[in-house]
């Protein structure tokens, strides 16, 4: 009888060996053109915002130091995947705080523009340009890690 350490070694063999035979994984330069834009543009609105916003000094602070821990989170999470996928020991410890983290960040920001003096349609920019930034940091990360998978394995 197999243990779950063997099935699970086969399975990440399968998968290397999966992703070395086949190119169908490397991202178009389209698309991470259009992944890093993304990022920028997101996160530059939103920064953008911040600094024309009519609040104060600390309230901006929140809302920048919120984009950070989103960004790390959500690229933590996308690791964290990625590893498991492919068979990289992740404890479930850092799995979970990962997630956690990442929907802290997202619930954070809701309950400050739930009580932020502004208008709806800032509050909607805000978490739009986060929800963006979020989005397209973890389409970054995915395709750098499958750029670098493939230049690896050309070799």
């Amino acid at each position: 009888m197999e243990t779950d350490f063997e099935t699970s070694k086969k399975e990440t063999i399968d998968f290397k060996n999966k992703r070395t035979n086949d190119s169908q994984f490397k991202p178009t330069a389209a698309f991470v053109s259009a992944a890093w834009t993304a990022l920028l543009i997101g996160m530059v609105s939103f920064c953008v915002g911040l600094w024309n916003a009519d609040m104060w000094l600390s309230e901006k602070g929140y809302y920048f130091t919120l984009l950070l821990f989103g960004l790390f989170s959500v690229v933590s999470v996308q690791k964290s995947v990625r590893d498991r996928q492919e068979g990289i020991e992740v404890t479930d410890m850092y799995y979970g705080i990962s997630w956690f983290t990442t929907l802290a960040s997202i619930l954070l920001l809701i309950i400050g523009l739930w009580n932020a003096d502004m208008l709806l349609s800032e509050k909607g920019f805000y978490g739009m340009s986060f929800l963006l930034s979020l989005f397209a940091a973890v389409t970054v990360q995915k395709n750098t890690r499958d750029l670098k998978w493939i230049e690896k394995n050309e070799k």
